[in-house]
């Protein structure tokens, strides 16, 4: 019998933290490579060179505005999801007199520092409910919504970056316009990986980033609806409808419109070719990894179908299991790459109890991942694990 050959002697490149951020898509650079070259103009000047620059941020603001199914005029071009983000909770308080905040523990740092510099200004906090899983308990949101008259926003993701669980944003929304409190979410990990439609759903403001969907980095979006009628959070110049003073990332706009074309074009065939790979890691580490388990939803209706968080077991080189992939080629996240150098356990996972003694490793894929790929992971993380190899 033919032995199994033993894909670890040999080295692959192997990126596997796509909800870090995702390598810029060849027809993407192609698209920007002209405005860093002949079409430098700056957008608000009137002459041949502003008009052509104006003309690629105005193409790339439609892409957006048909993709959400918003008005271009509810679409605005920031700096990445961080931005918008603060824009939106910082706006709220200061121009819509939101004095309640409702959100959750495991929000990325960029809302959850939001909110507790507004909660310094004296807006209540309140944190929903979760389970075990990360999802949303429903009951106690609408329990928080009718506790008070106060006027107050709901800030809640639609998939979490670390585990992936996916919150039902329609449900949320409706719960949202019975109660007569504003909606945001922060989208950055699902935009361009699944449709949207702000026509059916109740929600005032959504975020999105370029680098998350083979896009560059240093762009980003923001969808504010006509009703929500925020200020802008960077004072300066009258670009973006006064709502983003400074001059426009012309080729990092066009890069993005270009990268969500791409995604809206192939967004069901990657879906599958990603959903397929992470079916096969799944069933990979449970045959070959004793008592591995996942943080989070995995089900294919409750999570984000590009993320697995892995929760493996107690073991003596755990701690360095992160630092062993990277030797072999192998990129790969604890959790949110924003603490990836920092001691501090991850907040999402302590929020929803993960057990201390296990490590968490993050995978999350793309369009470019393979079988191969995936193979490698998991004869490498055997080899780490001293799991014997079959013959």
């Amino acid at each position: 019998m033919q032995k199994a050959v033993n894909v670890y002697f040999y080295r692959m490149k192997v990126y596997l933290d796509n909800a870090a951020t995702t390598p810029v898509a060849r027809e993407v650079i192609d698209e920007m490579m002209p405005y860093l070259t002949e079409h430098f103009g700056n957008p608000s000047s009137i002459h041949g060179y502003g008009r052509k620059a104006k003309a690629a941020v105005e193409k790339a603001r439609k892409t957006v505005a048909k993709y959400l199914n918003a008005s271009t005029s509810e679409v605005f071009f920031t700096g990445c999801g961080t931005e918008s983000s603060n824009m939106i909770i910082k706006g709220a308080v200061r121009d819509l007199g939101v004095q309640r905040i409702i959100s959750s523990k495991t929000e990325h740092h960029c809302v959850l520092h939001s909110v507790e510099a507004v909660e310094q200004l004296g807006v209540q906090v309140h944190y929903v409910n979760l389970d075990k899983q990360g999802h949303v308990d429903y009951a106690d949101l609408e329990g928080l919504l009718v506790a008070s008259d106060a006027k107050t926003m709901v800030s809640l993701m639609h998939a979490n970056n670390e585990i992936g669980t996916l919150m039902d944003l329609k449900r949320v929304g409706e719960l949202c316009k019975k109660h007569g409190a504003y909606f945001h979410s922060d989208t950055v990990q699902t935009i361009g990986y699944m449709p949207f439609d702000v026509q059916d759903l109740y929600i005032h403001f959504l975020s999105g980033s370029a680098h998350k969907f083979h896009g560059p980095k240093g762009v980003g979006f923001v969808y504010i609806n006509a009703d929500a009628n925020i200020k802008p959070l960077l004072d300066g110049g009258s670009q973006e409808r006064n709502m983003r003073a400074g001059t426009e990332n012309v080729h990092g706009i066009a890069g993005m419109g270009r990268a969500l074309e791409l995604a809206i074009e192939h967004m069901e065939e990657n879906k599958q070719h990603i959903l397929t790979l992470k079916h096969y890691m799944i069933n990979a580490l449970y045959k070959h990894i004793p008592e591995v388990a996942f943080n989070g939803d995995i089900s294919d209706e409750g999570s984000n179908y590009k993320v697995l968080s892995v929760s493996m077991p107690p073991h003596p080189k755990a701690e360095l299991l992160l630092f062993n992939l990277d030797i072999a080629g192998i990129a790969a996240s604890g959790g949110s790459a924003c603490t990836s150098g920092s001691e501090k356990g991850s907040h999402v996972l302590e929020a929803i109890h993960a057990p201390i003694d296990r490590k968490a490793i993050r995978f999350s894929f793309s369009k470019y991942t393979t079988q191969a790929e995936i193979d490698y992971v998991i004869e490498n993380l055997k080899r780490i694990l001293d799991v014997p190899v079959t013959a």
